[in-house]
């Protein structure tokens, strides 16, 4: 199955067009290359409300099966995609933030700031990544072959999960 991917870009000057986004066509690049379909990217405000009301349409209405989010993940007091996206899931699904984080930890021990969080919201499933273009290809490197056979599993097209 060809799974379709929304992305958010949370950013207070992306969102008015006075940063150019360079994480959102990343990870579109990323993910079309791994035979994904990337529906939609968005550049919201890093507000909490718009965050967590763009993850709940994309998840309820549009029915994207994989939502990945870029940027707030960090310490600043305007960094709140963590809070919006557990606002939104019902289930959380820490090993994936877990194994981004302690792969970027072999390349700069600032990844342990990162904040970032993961969850299921009904059949979508929601990755918050960092902000930099860097660290989004770290991330996804390390996630991308066990992604989607956690979206198979959720999405009921896995038959076998032992081997």
């Amino acid at each position: 199955m060809i799974y379709s991917v929304g992305i958010i870009v949370a950013s207070d000057k992306g969102s008015k067009g006075e940063r150019v986004d360079r994480s959102g066509d990343l990870i579109s690049e990323i993910m079309i290359e791994a035979g994904y379909i990337v529906k939609e990217k968005v550049i919201v405000p890093d507000e909490l409300n718009q965050l967590s009301d763009t993850m709940i349409r994309m998840a309820d209405i549009d029915g994207y099966h994989l939502i990945l989010t870029t940027g707030g993940t960090g310490f600043s007091i305007r960094d709140v995609t963590p809070e919006a996206t557990l606002s939104v899931i019902h289930r959380e699904a820490p090993g994936i933030p877990e194994a981004m984080r302690a792969y970027s930890m072999t390349i700069t021990k600032k990844a342990m700031l990162s904040r970032a969080r993961a969850g299921i919201r009904n059949k979508t499933l929601i990755i918050n990544m960092p902000g930099s273009p860097k660290a989004v290809k770290e991330s996804l490197t390390v996630i991308l072959e066990a992604l989607k056979h956690g979206l198979d599993i959720l999405n009921a097209n896995a038959n076998e999960c032992a081997r």
